[in-house]
């Protein structure tokens, strides 16, 4: 995983700074923000409603202090992101939650005896009871500027930031009902009074609000629920003595002790001991993996039923767990383009309705003659349109997508490549470590002037200290032998390497390079699906080594899934055309590019965008960061080298080439669902305003409309959870 510290990253001389943003209350107030933020020098912010957050990025002179100092002008308040910033908005929440609930009450408890007596008018009396009009006021004044005191307060600090949002049309629409009302009733006019509708409006806002941060809190679960998994405290080894220290005071190089039963505190390697670890909340994979001395452990896998000492290799920000955490919380804040809409929408929406209920307001009054009726529609307009829903279509889906996404092994850098996945048309892929195992083995030498000990012994002195494949097939080959130094080491891109072995001037590499393309045991064994090395000493063939490197056991069953979805796929490789084709053949590949050197595959990735349709590459090694980086949307193997993954828009914890198809059903699954939020949230409006506007619509049943809008888009996010990848 990539390693970035904390929740600041920085490159070219930019930082990247997350700011926890409070004051937020519609889709107006983010989108504002983010216009304030953007035009500041050196500043270029994202703002997220849902998680309320922002990204922002710093160049030049520009500072945090810059940030928080705007965001303050627009009348919100910012926090840097720090480690303990979730478990203080976690208790901020908590106990706002708590406070807004008894409000609530209290609201509810005033409200309904003004509620109560409009339940007489749908009787056949003509003479219906109602309360003294001194009494209503009594009980709706402090529902209007007690309870109600925050949507004020909201519309002030908009104003005053050059802005509207949806705290302004309820402030407005409330007060010209309660206001009316109170000048009937303190100067004994002959007018009916609405402070039952101003009073029901701010209850029905107040209780939309408390069920939306119910909703909104459940789609961050995926993240809470990571980390719960981090345990507190570990066993270290001190002095020969094993202490209990928190987590937090671990260093990399510390030996410690995983019991059985325990969930492993670091990022480590096993150095004494056997057991099997569960590794599911990082692979989705609920088979425990074997451990042994020499093997990798990660942070919050449990442990079974044997003791592992280990030694730390990654701490804090450096796990597997905490790169996972800041990618989830990376791409739950990001934006997809699919949102754009919305927030051109919700930036001019507030103005426009006004100028809508100032239309509604003047028609009624000047065409029908009733000042009361075209107050009370010019509010039914006011309170109908609430934006809310319109801001939470797209981050809530988004916050559940993804978290559902971490959850079985996919983890997404790069919304936008999320949003982009659904319309895949071709799949580039690497051979070796993606399509393969990445583990290839020397399964063949033939001998020609020497024999095999002799020239696994040479192969070996050549390739020692190289991290290919292939040359690490032949060092595990001949891990029991001492061998030589070599002298006048070079190497070749694609081609192989030469040197200087106890005096022999020696090349290892492909058959081509060497002038041995046409040899018929090359041939025989490429057939085979085998890679050839070619050992030579000044011209002469001195052994072959063939090594091979099995398919992945689900690749088969990825390919035929793919292609189910109209998909076209293309395996890059470095091997000859023989030995491609035979790999292709057994994963079911129709189309293949052999010989194609490291640097040639992002030439290959613009080949193939310029055919048209979308271009996507999944890859696992350094070679493979440049062709990820240039495809439309990459994906990582997670086993694959830091480059790869820091290049991909989604990594593949589990290695599994099945999860690209996860990856698009994924992609399908949210954006289905933000297209319905955005299909509630217009529809809403669409119908409410016209509604509202000619009088068919009381302002406690846009109240209760508006309300249910926002509830009905997020719960609707939410059945993202039960998305689930194939098979499993």
């Amino acid at each position: 995983m990539p390693g970035a510290a904390g929740q600041v990253s920085e490159s070219a001389g930019t930082r990247v700074v997350e700011f926890a943003i409070a004051g937020m209350t519609c889709a107006a107030c983010s989108a504002r923000l983010e216009k304030v933020l953007n035009r500041q020098p050196g500043i270029q912010a994202n703002v997220n409603l849902a998680a309320e957050r922002a990204r922002v990025r710093l160049a030049g002179v520009a500072d945090e202090t810059a940030v928080i100092a705007a965001v303050a002008r627009a009348g919100f308040t910012a926090s840097l992101v720090d480690k303990d910033t979730r478990t203080r908005e976690k208790a901020r929440r908590a106990a706002d939650y708590q406070r807004e609930i008894r409000r609530f009450w209290i609201a509810v408890a005033l409200t309904l005896p003004l509620v109560g007596q409009m339940l007489f008018m749908f009787g056949d009396s003509h003479h219906h009871p109602e309360l003294p009009r001194w009494l209503q006021l009594a009980l709706a004044t402090p529902v209007q500027f007690w309870i109600g005191w925050r949507f004020y307060d909201g519309a002030w600090k908009a104003l005053r930031g050059g802005g509207a949002n949806m705290d302004v049309l309820v402030a407005l629409g409330t007060s010209m009902a309660w206001g009316f009302s109170a000048l009937v009733t303190l100067f004994g006019l002959d007018q009916h009074v609405y402070f039952e509708a101003g009073a029901a409006v701010i209850t029905l806002v107040l209780l939309g609000k408390l069920l939306e941060a119910r909703a909104k809190a459940r789609t961050s679960e995926a993240i809470e629920s990571l980390i719960r998994l981090q345990p507190k405290t570990a066993r270290i080894e001190r002095d020969g003595q094993w202490v209990e220290i928190a987590v937090d005071a671990l260093m990399a190089g510390d030996i410690f002790m995983v019991r059985p039963g325990e969930s492993v505190p670091v990022d480590g390697e096993v150095l004494d001991g056997a057991s099997s670890v569960n590794e599911a909340m990082l692979t989705g994979e609920s088979m425990p993996v074997g451990k042994t001395a020499g093997d990798k452990v990660f942070a919050a896998t449990a442990n079974g039923q044997g003791a592992l000492r280990c030694r730390a290799t990654g701490v804090g920000e450096q796990t597997l767990l905490a790169g996972i955490i800041r990618l989830v919380g990376e791409a739950q804040g990001s934006k997809a383009p699919v949102q754009r809409l919305a927030d051109q929408i919700s930036a001019v929406f507030v103005p426009v309705v006004c100028l809508i209920a100032l239309a509604t307001f003047a028609g009624w009054w000047l065409y029908a003659g009733g000042f009361a009726e075209a107050l009370v529609n010019a509010v039914a307009v006011l309170v109908i349109a609430c934006p809310c829903a319109l801001g939470l279509a797209t981050p809530t889906a988004i916050m559940v997508g993804t978290g559902q996404g971490a959850r079985a092994g996919i983890l997404v850098k790069n919304v936008e490549a999320l949003e982009r996945a659904e319309k895949i048309a071709v799949l580039a892929l690497d051979k070796t470590g993606t399509l393969t195992r990445g583990e290839p083995q020397v399964t063949d030498i033939v001998p020609r002037a020497l024999d095999a000990d002799q020239a696994l012994h040479l192969a070996a002195a050549l390739e020692q200290g190289s991290e290919h494949p292939l040359a690490r097939a032949v060092l595990a080959r001949a891990a029991a032998v001492d061998l030589p130094k070599v002298a006048n080491f070079i190497a070749t891109p694609g081609q192989g390497v030469a040197g200087e072995v106890d005096g022999r001037s020696l090349r290892l590499g492909a058959p081509a390079w060497l002038g041995m393309a046409d040899d018929p045991a090359v041939l025989r064994l490429q057939q085979a699906g085998k890679t050839v090395v070619v050992l030579a000493e000044n011209g002469a063939v001195l052994a072959l080594l063939a090594i091979a490197d099995a398919l992945r056991p689900t690749s088969r069953i990825a390919i035929e899934r793919l292609r189910a979805r109209g998909i076209r796929v293309v395996m890059l490789t470095g091997d000859n055309a023989a030995t491609a084709a035979a790999i292709a053949h057994e994963a079911g590949i129709d189309e293949f590019r052999a010989g194609i050197l490291p640097g040639d595959k992002a030439a290959v990735i613009a080949e193939l965008k310029a055919g048209g349709g979308l271009v996507a590459m999944v890859g696992d090694g350094i070679n493979d960061a440049p062709a990820l980086a240039a495809a439309d949307v990459s994906f990582a193997i997670g086993a694959g080298s830091d480059a790869a993954v820091e290049a991909a828009d989604l990594t593949l914890i589990r290695s599994d080439l099945c999860g690209v198809d996860d990856a698009i059903e994924l992609s399908r699954a949210t954006l289905g669902k933000i297209r319905q939020n955005l299909f509630f949230a217009f529809i809403y409006n669409v119908l409410g305003i016209p509604l509202a506007a000619f009088g068919w619509l009381n302002p406690v049943v846009a109240g209760a409309a508006m309300a249910m809008s926002s509830v009905s888009v997020v719960s609707n996010s939410l059945l993202l959870k039960r998305w689930r990848p194939r098979g499993r």
